[in-house]
């Protein structure tokens, strides 16, 4: 086993996870005019027009939440509202106000001891994505075959009526995997991570990277950003047992859906609404009595070293799960017990944005609402406070 070392700052960090659509809209960035209203729920393929200088009017705000880390869901150029389809692995999308706007984003956050860390998709693309687009238009031809798995010709990734002719990520042909059995395709992954750790952020969390079933991918992967930025925080989706990626040559730690269930197992217990539950890679969650509490606790807390443990993301909730007090049936009395717990508890807490002034929502697309910015009544002020 390597010797296991963490980023200390991780320790005592509170992150916040920012959806960039939906957070906070800046007049000062140009954008297309049909988006959706921002007070409107939100819907699976709409825009409501966040960007990035919006979250930099409200680094005030987040400061004064005593926030020390942003977590950002992807924030690079795509065609979707959630850009987990990445098209250039080099751009901040425009219409989140481009490289220019993220340059100022991360000096004004960093002047306020604020850490930036990007959503890093590395398993699959989008059909959007130059090399890919460059297989469609060229087929058998492409320089760029080997970049992908594809099974047959010619390719249609918009024929929904049967499965996609190249490996695609749960069979979406949105999303097309990476075939990173290729070395040049490993360089171009590693090279878009190294470069935005060059630019200035402090680290990456993973998206699905137990799907690159390649140990030492990751390796190499911890090694270049590391040697670039020894402080640099990786964190992997995982949502279960993390051992294999937690040896100190992977990554730092996890986001620890292991807390999140125990947590909506106690506080929340027979009172959860289930259908928010069902179907969430946390699933089953069972109702915890306080001494079964202690136990599943304890054996989460067992099964990483301390040097792991000290830098687990603990949240209790996020993107992809309906939020916690919609699971409560809007108790916020578990919200608060829960969330005491969670500042308390060793790793780094994350607070999903809005859960602090009671925002609800119930699965994707629900709990990707924009922050009610616009009527302030709207706010939970006990809970705020």
């Amino acid at each position: 086993m390597s010797t296991i070392e963490t980023p200390d700052w991780v320790k005592d960090a509170i992150f916040y996870q920012i959806f960039p659509d939906r957070f906070a809209r800046s007049e000062t960035v140009t954008k297309p005019t049909h988006l959706e209203p921002w007070e409107t729920p939100p819907t699976v393929h709409g825009f409501k027009g966040g960007d990035l200088l919006g979250v930099m009017e409200k680094l005030d705000y987040l400061a004064e939440l005593g926030v020390t880390a942003i977590y950002f869901n992807p924030i690079l150029q795509s065609a979707a509202n959630h850009r987990y389809h990445t098209h250039d692995y080099f751009q901040v999308d425009p219409l989140l106000g481009g490289n220019a706007a993220f340059r100022q984003l991360v000096d004004r956050a960093h002047t306020r001891g604020i850490r930036v860390v990007l959503d890093g998709v590395f398993n699959h693309s989008s059909r959007g994505f130059f090399q890919f687009h460059h297989v469609l238009e060229n087929g058998t031809d492409s320089p760029y075959l080997d970049w992908f798995n594809i099974f047959e010709y010619p390719i249609n990734p918009y024929d929904h009526s049967r499965d996609p002719q190249y490996a695609a990520w749960w069979n979406l042909h949105a999303l097309p995997k990476f075939n990173t059995d290729t070395a040049a395709v490993r360089e171009f992954l590693w090279e878009s991570a190294t470069y935005w750790i060059q630019f200035g952020i402090d680290g990456w969390r993973l998206d699905v990277p137990n799907e690159i079933d390649d140990d030492e991918f990751w390796r190499e992967f911890r090694r270049r950003v590391k040697e670039i930025n020894p402080d640099a925080y990786i964190c992997g989706e995982i949502w279960g047992d993390a051992r294999r990626w937690l040896q100190g040559d992977q990554f730092d730690s996890v986001m620890n859906y292991l807390f999140t269930k125990a947590a909506i197992g106690f506080f929340v217990g027979d009172a959860r609404q289930e259908a928010l539950v069902e179907g969430v890679g946390y699933y089953p969650i069972p109702t915890l009595s306080a001494p079964e509490m202690a136990q599943a606790i304890e054996k989460v807390l067992a099964l990483y070293p301390p040097e792991i443990t000290q830098v687990q993301l603990n949240l209790l909730g996020s993107h992809d799960t309906a939020r916690f007090l919609s699971i409560a049936g809007s108790d916020t009395s578990a919200l608060k017990l829960a969330t005491l717990f969670q500042m308390v508890y060793p790793g780094a807490p994350c607070i999903y944005y809005g859960d602090e002034v009671g925002l609800t929502g119930g699965k994707d697309p629900g709990s990707r609402a924009a922050f009610p910015w616009h009527d302030r009544s709207l706010w939970d002020a006990d809970l705020l406070s």
